[in-house]
């Protein structure tokens, strides 16, 4: 199948959002304080990087997804709101300072994602794995979900998170093979697979996540390839939900989903046999994020 030019997909209008998107604006007491400690100790979030709708829900109940390595991403992803260029020298002292919100916060779960650093000889696996070392020092009985990078196919960067003991390894998959060249600008799907793969050779104990988003033209056979295919690495744990454009500038949102369809994905998937199965229009990779864990856990007993 041939591949649209991405001019001629930003040039479509968008479609009205329906109802079951629609989420209340954010500006609780929780949201306020975590957005003031998290300006004052200098640290990103993709929660407001990637325009995630949830923010509101999750910074309300003092939930958040800490972004390290930057804000700026060297890739540029047709779907993502995060800024891409050349980012800055990374900053030694980051994972200092996320111990210091997850002790602050006294959080009991915390998720860790990056930006993209392909100009890094290892895509940046030290900070993320110094950042685990420094929170477990800091805060007794956390439980730490890492969101990585692909580490451009390298197994020693992975190998290094790993070591470093998250409770949960996620990488999201993002979309269908077939949309990978126009979707995920330096990304390829069989590497997607490998490294997940490679996390449950590496350390079996170590749950693996991943996550696709709907609507970007994707068929559902398309879908369920997917399915099988994590399956078949070991994935455990399995997030879908509604791909939503960020801005005239990213890639268009070819339909909605509706929940009827997210609920009958999950049953599917859920016969498949991955461990745990959230499935929504509103569902994004960190979202409930420690519920997930719960439910894999009690399915693991």
């Amino acid at each position: 199948m041939s591949v649209i030019p991405l001019d001629t997909l930003r040039a479509q209008p968008r479609l009205p959002k329906p109802e079951w998107l629609k989420v209340k604006a954010p500006g609780s007491e929780g949201y306020q304080r975590l957005k003031g400690l998290m300006r004052g100790l200098k640290l990103n979030t993709v929660c407001e990087e990637a325009h995630c709708p949830n923010i509101g829900e999750c910074w309300h109940h003092g939930t958040a997804t800490f972004m390290i390595l930057g804000d700026v991403c060297t890739r540029a992803c047709g779907y993502c709101a995060i800024a891409h260029g050349k980012p800055p020298v990374y900053d030694l002292g980051e994972p200092q300072r996320v111990a210091h919100a997850v002790a602050t916060l006294n959080l009991s779960y915390v998720v860790i994602t990056s930006v993209d650093r392909d100009d890094l000889a290892d895509g940046g696996a030290f900070i993320f794995a110094e950042t685990i070392r420094q929170i477990r020092a800091r805060t007794q009985g956390v439980r730490i979900e890492v969101l990585i990078p692909d580490f451009q196919g390298k197994a020693e960067p992975l190998q290094a998170v790993l070591d470093a003991g998250p409770d949960i390894l996620n990488h999201n998959t993002e979309t269908v093979p077939r949309l990978y060249r126009l979707a995920r600008s330096g990304g390829r799907y069989p590497r997607t697979l490998e490294l997940l793969d490679r996390s449950r050779q590496f350390a079996p104990h170590i749950p693996t996540k991943t996550g696709l988003m709907l609507g970007l033209g994707e068929e559902t056979s398309e879908v369920v390839d997917v399915l099988h295919d994590l399956r078949k690495v070991g994935v455990e744990i399995l997030t879908l939900g509604q791909y939503l454009r960020p801005s005239e500038e990213h890639l268009p949102m070819v339909r909605y989903y509706h929940p009827d369809e997210f609920a009958e994905l999950k049953r599917l998937a859920l016969s498949l046999g991955f461990g745990h199965v959230e499935s929504g229009p509103l569902v994004r990779s960190s979202y409930h994020a420690h519920e997930q864990a719960d439910a894999l856990a009690s399915t693991r007993r």
